[in-house]
């Protein structure tokens, strides 16, 4: 079963030079792309890549064209909803999610792509990460929800703590 406690086995650091390793570039644009998020709760940065290349990337926020949690206020906040309960009551779209929309707008194909997240999916995420073909979520920090991991052994997706 996946858990969030299996870490990648390559080296963090390239031993021949001072250049990150594959898994901290990678990482380190999706803390990049947190950047951008317009959640006042939790700022989260994904990147799809494919043999070292990456598809595209996302991060949390409401939909374009939409206000900006940061202008209205945290709906979650306002009705009291803890972490990692009822997904649905939010205004903003996840980052994986962002990501894989990004994909599917410019045509551009993940199956088979990894996902880098700066934290573990949620199980809705998971759904839609399953059924894009991603076989692979490299994350440096954890988010608690079971069915994320229920679902990631099932569909037999690895999931994957890097040591940061």
């Amino acid at each position: 079963m996946n858990t969030p406690y299996m870490s990648a086995n390559q080296p963090m650091t390239d031993s021949l030079s001072d250049r990150p390793s594959w898994h901290e570039y990678f990482m380190g644009i999706c803390d990049l792309v947190s950047g951008r998020s317009t959640c006042i709760r939790r700022k989260v940065g994904a990147v799809l890549v494919k043999e070292k290349r990456i598809l595209c990337s996302g991060y949390n926020g409401a939909p374009a064209g939409v206000p900006h949690c940061s202008e209205t206020g945290c709906l979650r906040e306002q009705l009291k909803v803890p972490s990692g309960e009822k997904h649905e009551l939010c205004r903003g779209v996840h980052a994986e999610q962002n990501a894989i929309i990004q994909a599917a707008y410019h045509g551009v194909q993940v199956k088979g792509a990894v996902l880098y997240c700066t934290n573990q999916p949620c199980s809705i995420c998971a759904k839609m990460i399953v059924n894009a073909g991603i076989k692979t979520v490299y994350y440096k920090d954890g988010y608690d929800d079971p069915l994320t991991l229920d679902m990631f052994d099932k569909a037999k997706v690895k999931l994957i703590l890097l040591d940061t």
